[in-house]
């Protein structure tokens, strides 16, 4: 995908090539389209998409990197978003759902980042990577330990990577949204069969944002702003850092 738009020099990324995991809804999507907005080529990857990704198993992770170098000759950019949930208190956390949510939002990110710094590496030309954490990390809730515990793992892993690969002049950053509404967080007033409560939706929203200081709930496009910001050169001077963009809900020192 590409499509230029009117930005500032910093935070164009013409000639560039990004890939985003996750992409087929929600955060994903809105970043693909940003960024191919600002100029970048962005292949997409995600378990219903062309190709098919499944952040879980290294080699797919691989390949997609590999795949995408042959065929543009470089990588600058890689977003690692891809994510899910599973919800029960610690006490009662099965293994497997345990398993299953490190597998896709811990081990997935970092089978992207260290392909993308290897690719990176070899080319010689730096890049960005970014990975998507969340306000769990600074905020427990009940029934959400296993997602926390994943998404603090990658606040980590994201800082461990910065302090390793800034001498091949790779930045690694994370951003670490608040409420946004998606098809995960559609959970909470959406059915099995995928029919929307209006009424528990608009509820629910309303409740959100009032834990906001700015009274308001985040939208994918918002965290893709941030992003977009830390994967061009506006950025050039971050590495090992979080950006929060939650509204104001979180604020950590």
């Amino acid at each position: 995908m590409t499509g230029p738009t009117a930005l500032p020099l910093g935070f164009r990324l013409d000639e560039r090539v990004a890939i985003v995991t996750g992409f087929a809804s929600g955060i994903g999507k809105a970043t693909a389209q940003l960024l191919a907005e600002a100029g970048a080529t962005v292949v997409g990857a995600d378990l219903t998409s062309n190709p098919s990704i499944d952040v879980s198993k290294r080699e797919q992770v691989e390949a997609l990197v590999a795949e995408t170098v042959a065929a543009h000759t470089r990588i600058d950019v890689m977003v690692n978003v891809a994510g899910i949930m599973r919800t029960a208190e610690l006490v009662d956390l099965a293994e497997d759902d345990l398993d299953a949510v490190l597998a896709v939002n811990l081990k997935g990110v970092l089978f992207g980042t260290q392909a993308a710094i290897r690719a990176m590496r070899d080319q010689g030309t730096g890049g960005s990577i970014v990975n998507v954490t969340s306000a769990a990390i600074d905020m427990p809730a009940a029934g959400y330990g296993a997602y926390a515990i994943s998404k603090a793992g990658v606040a980590m892993l994201t800082r461990t990577a910065a302090v390793e690969a800034g001498k091949h002049g790779i930045r690694v950053n994370a951003v670490a949204p608040g409420f946004v509404e998606t098809a995960m967080t559609g959970r909470w007033f959406t059915s099995d069969d995928g029919v929307v409560d209006d009424t528990t939706r608009e509820s629910f929203l309303a409740a959100v944002a009032k834990q906001s200081p700015l009274g308001m709930s985040g939208e994918p496009e918002d965290i893709a702003a941030a992003i977009l910001y830390l994967a061009s050169d506006a950025s050039r001077f971050m590495t090992g850092q979080i950006l929060r963009p939650n509204g104001g809900t979180v604020m950590p020192w």
